[in-house]
């Protein structure tokens, strides 16, 4: 059996208790949740779920069933890799001494991200791209020490003029 990496584009009611539901199908049918984003949309009435979870392509079908018969979810789209925007989240905390401030800010500077918070002995980092990205600046970083780091789960979209929400009038 193949376990690959999917990503689930869920567009739910967005009131208390639907994340715990989700979560708790995925938990009650032993189904890990390798990364989990949730926000409201442009409607307030709902909230946009980004899931990414492994498996074949029997569990992936079982999970999209199940979701679908969730009332709170309104919609649910596996998202084409070669079709689909992803990226995520990373704040790291460094050690910075003298010698190294500059070094560290440059390479800050070629990931693409911005130094948020600057002190004598340390330096916060923001830094928003695809996993490999973030996981390679994690691996430079982590010669200097890291103090603390905080990964938001991933963020995706479809690219184009399609749109997760794009009928959501049918919803209300």
């Amino acid at each position: 059996m193949f376990d690959k990496q999917f990503v689930l584009g869920v567009l739910v009611s967005n009131h208390a208790g639907v994340l715990s539901r989700i979560s708790g199908l995925f938990s009650r049918r032993n189904y890990n949740i390798d990364s989990l984003n949730v926000g409201v949309t442009e409607n307030p009435a709902f909230s946009r779920m980004t899931i990414i979870a492994r498996g074949d392509d029997c569990v992936r079908e079982q999970i999209v069933k199940q979701l679908e018969k969730l009332h709170d979810v309104k919609k649910v789209e596996i998202l084409p890799p070669d079709e689909t925007v992803l990226r995520e989240h990373l704040l790291i905390k460094i050690k910075v001494k003298k010698q190294t401030r500059s070094e560290i800010v440059e390479s800050v500077n070629i990931f693409r991200g911005k130094v948020v918070d600057f002190n004598m002995d340390s330096m916060t980092v923001e830094i928003t791209g695809e996993s490999a990205k973030l996981d390679a600046f994690i691996r430079f970083a982590s010669e200097y020490g890291i103090i603390e780091m905080c990964r938001a789960g991933a963020l995706a979209v479809n690219r184009g003029v399609t749109s997760l929400s794009g009928d959501e009038d049918r919803f209300e």
